[in-house]
């Protein structure tokens, strides 16, 4: 259940008047401990929300390398190369953005300023997880991978906060470059206590961290130094903030990354309503600053995780009122981030699911099972509230061929055979009709869900009394299972696409029992039914254009 909180204590009339501007800002995540959860699983989530990046689920072969072989830098969602670097002995087997151990990697941006950013250095961030998945079995090895990469090899993208998790631990990594030309960077990682919940959404996390706790903080020897020599800190070591210092909050970075997590957070904790002065962004005078994790008041299933990534503030102050803003069907969803009008400058409010998510994905992480049946990640290409996430497990040899992205199709060519394109084809149906093409869609996608999740104990107790006799029969059928659900939803998404073509054709609506339109006695569509606005519309309808469209009483001629 949601939390609701009393719009007029908040104010939101006067905020929706602020004359601010908001920076595009993309990538959510969240991350459960494993106490936190419903069953022992750690979760960590990642929804990319990038314009226009075709992407899937590439998968990357264990392998041995020889003495003395490079390996080439390619950054993985521009496909830039960034140079070459020597190769370890062993690299593991990487689905997505987790590996045959159980960890994974997800992150978000925060913007920096100029004097933050090295772009001499190699190393971007896409690079970071996916090389740091292939050389680590353990979150704290992937974030020592991560930080010594960086120290030899330079740091070029901006500010970010990754999600590194295994099966037992959750970390939260925050890094930013030390400037042009230094091929160095700055960073700092808090361990997530098992029993709380975290997120973090293009803004700096991390404030003050105890720099005594080896166990679970580390950090760069010259994060505080550094801060003091560009004049960012001038204050005692145990009062440094590592956001103050390279990322401060301002309105947009409040109300647009922040007001996500805070989001996250209201589902599952009381008393959330104390730090909305804070994510709203109204002024600087908040009394109660959002913290980096709360302890929820209830353990977290992978429902409510799916949940969380199909977020659109229902039921907070930050939901659309059935205003203008939420068009003629009533959406959720919005036109830009941010415009301007008459010399003011507008905003929307930001969503964890948002229609510029190129894909996104749970993995979970169980340290009670093998580790080929307990990592899965949960994978949807486009936003999370479009689609259903498939299950591949963290073993699959086999990329899905739906989820491969060196066929025919990239980001300027369609194909009926590729994920991107078909999920985004139907979610493109239904953004300008939502509020009667969406229902549909998410019946089917529900559907799926729930399949995926019943079949899960079935599925994972075959292939483990496999693994007793045959680990690679073990892996191949897991391997096939992946591939089938993944090939079972895109035919399931194409036959959606085509019922709701037919059923929806001219803007009216097709009669049909149980997906089968009906027929006359001739052989013919039944008489369709026209559609009228939601009554919010009309009622906006009436209230901005008085009489024009009132039909006027005719007197008749006498």
């Amino acid at each position: 259940m949601l939390r609701r909180i009393d719009y007029k204590r908040c104010k939101l009339v006067a905020i929706l008047l602020i004359a601010c501007f908001i920076k595009s800002v993309a990538c959510t995540n969240v991350i459960v401990g494993k106490d936190a959860s419903a069953d022992g699983s750690v979760f960590s989530t990642y929804a990319c929300d990038s314009y226009g990046l075709f992407y899937g689920l590439p998968i990357i072969p264990a392998a041995k390398h020889a003495p003395g072989e490079m390996r080439k830098l390619v950054s993985s969602y521009s496909r830039i190369p960034r140079g070459v670097i020597p190769e370890v002995s062993e690299t593991y087997h990487v689905v997505g953005n987790i590996n045959e151990w159980q960890v994974s990697i997800g992150e978000s941006t925060f913007n920096v300023d100029s004097c933050l950013i090295d772009t001499t250095g190699m190393m971007d961030h896409t690079l970071l997880m996916t090389i740091a998945l292939q050389r680590s079995k353990t979150a704290r090895q992937a974030i020592n991978i991560m930080t010594d990469l960086v120290e030899r090899y330079g740091y070029r993208s901006q500010g970010e906060s990754f999600s590194v998790c295994d099966s037992h631990e959750a970390w939260l990594l925050e890094m930013v470059s030390q400037g042009p030309g230094s091929h160095k960077a700055i960073w700092v990682a808090l361990r997530i206590p098992d029993n709380a919940i975290c997120a973090h959404a293009n803004e700096s996390r991390i404030r003050q961290f105890d720099m005594k706790d080896k166990k679970n903080v580390m950090f760069h020897k010259d994060v505080v130094k550094f801060a003091r020599s560009i004049g960012r800190f001038s204050g005692k070591d145990a009062d440094f903030s590592f956001r103050d210092a390279y990322n401060p909050p301002k309105f947009s970075g409040r109300r647009a990354c922040d007001a996500r997590v805070w989001s996250f957070f209201n589902r599952f904790c009381k008393g959330m309503d104390k730090y909305l002065p804070y994510v709203m962004g109204i002024d600087e005078s908040w009394e109660e600053e959002l913290p980096v994790w709360v302890v929820p008041d209830r353990k977290l299933t992978l429902q409510d995780v799916q949940a969380v990534m199909r977020d659109h503030y229902e039921g907070t102050p930050f939901e659309h009122g059935e205003d203008v803003t939420r068009g003629l069907s009533l959406s959720p969803y919005h036109q830009g981030i941010a415009f301007s009008y008459n010399g003011k400058r507008y905003f929307n409010e930001r969503y964890i699911s948002s229609p510029q998510s190129a894909f996104s994905w749970i993995c979970q992480m169980r340290s009670f099972k093998p580790r080929e049946t307990g990592g899965i990640i949960w994978f949807g290409n486009d936003e999370a509230n479009m689609v259903p996430q498939t299950p591949i497990y963290c073993c699959a040899t086999k990329v899905p061929p739906c989820y491969d992205i060196n066929g025919a199709a990239d980001d300027v060519t369609f194909s009926m055979d590729n994920a991107f394109w078909v999920c985004n084809w139907v979610s493109n149906m239904v953004y300008p009709r939502y509020n009667v093409l969406f229902p549909e869609l998410k019946a089917v996608r529900d559907s799926l869900d729930n399949s995926y999740r019943t079949a899960m104990f079935a599925v994972e107790s075959k292939a483990e009394n496999m693994m007793l006799e045959n680990r690679d029969k073990a892996i191949s059928f897991l391997s096939d299972y992946s591939v089938e659900k993944a090939e079972q939803m895109i035919d399931r998404w194409r036959r959606l696409a085509f019922f709701m073509i037919v059923k929806y054709n001219d803007m009216a609506v097709k009669p049909e029992v149980n997906g089968v339109f009906t027929r006359n006695q001739y052989g013919r569509g039944m008489k369709v039914k026209r559609l009228e606005y939601p009554k919010a519309v009309k009622r906006m309808i009436s209230e901005q254009t008085g009489d024009r469209y009132v039909r006027p009483i005719v007197k008749k001629k006498q």
